[in-house]
């Protein structure tokens, strides 16, 4: 669930807790466990001018302070914090190109934050996008050389399970990884990145997966395909993947329909 950071916390320091204590509320009382996404910047925290999204280095003390005052007040009730969405995307800094040792800065200011209000929550990083960008790109870096990145830049010590976004696009589940291929087995990439960085302890949080069945998106699938893929997917993860934690998979439905593919990966609509 996402929980924008610029809805909620104002200059003053005080923070709207309204809509989130009835969100989490609701799952708690449905016994549903909470992966609480934060993100976006509040106008006072970033230039004049700059999107949602912008989020630069004069702010990381801010957003650590709202992450740890989030994890604080939601002890017991949340259980898992994810830092950022997406952060190899230029979009999700607000088109500002960053670099994974940036994503790093900020790890290394929220995560001891955190856990200093809330040793029990867990923190995760990552949640890269699937995508193939090559170094220079002024849209994103490709996620497993932007993982690689990372650990070179100490990122170990500051996260406890790693996010990771895994999409079939036009694929069944079963096809083999490649590093030149977008597909559900991609994971198994940044696995290889964590082993061989000695990490394997830590856990693959899988935040977003799915199928899309749009009929005229080139990446797409039939509607029988999206269901049958996205089965087969869970099977396959719970036999052959004992460092994935979660499958969680994109998107149980949006507030209204963006009337685009987009609507095409939610599992039903707002009607």
């Amino acid at each position: 669930e996402f929980f924008p950071w610029a809805y909620y916390h104002a200059e003053d320091g005080s923070i709207a807790w309204g809509q989130p204590d009835r969100i989490i509320a609701h799952a708690h009382n449905q016994g549903l466990q909470v992966i609480a996404r934060l993100g976006l910047t509040p106008e006072w925290a970033r230039p004049e001018d700059t999107p949602l999204t912008y989020l630069d280095e004069s702010a990381y003390a801010d957003f650590a302070d709202f992450a740890a005052r989030f994890a604080e007040r939601y002890r017991g009730r949340v259980s898992h914090i994810i830092v950022l969405n997406e952060p190899n995307l230029s979009y999700e800094w607000g088109y500002r190109q960053t670099t994974p040792e940036d994503y790093v800065d900020l790890l290394k200011v929220v995560y001891p934050a955190v856990k200093a209000a809330n040793p029990d929550m867990s923190v995760l990083a990552g949640a890269m996008a699937p995508t193939l960008e090559p170094e220079g790109s002024p849209w994103g870096l490709n996620d497993v050389i932007y993982l690689e990145r990372m650990y070179a830049a100490g990122a170990a010590d500051y996260f406890d399970g790693l996010a990771a976004h895994t999409y079939g696009f036009t694929f069944p589940p079963e096809i083999e990884a490649a590093p030149e291929v977008l597909n559900f087995r991609r994971v198994e990439l940044l696995r290889e990145v964590m082993v061989a960085n000695e990490d394997e302890d830590t856990a693959v949080y899988i935040t977003e997966t799915g199928w899309n069945d749009h009929p005229r998106w080139t990446r797409a699938v039939r509607p029988g395909q999206r269901i049958q893929y996205t089965l087969d997917a869970i099977g396959y993860a719970q036999e052959n993947w004992p460092w994935v934690e979660v499958i969680a998979i994109w998107a149980f439905r949006y507030p209204a329909p963006t009337k685009s593919y987009m609507d095409y990966f939610t599992l039903v609509t707002p009607e």
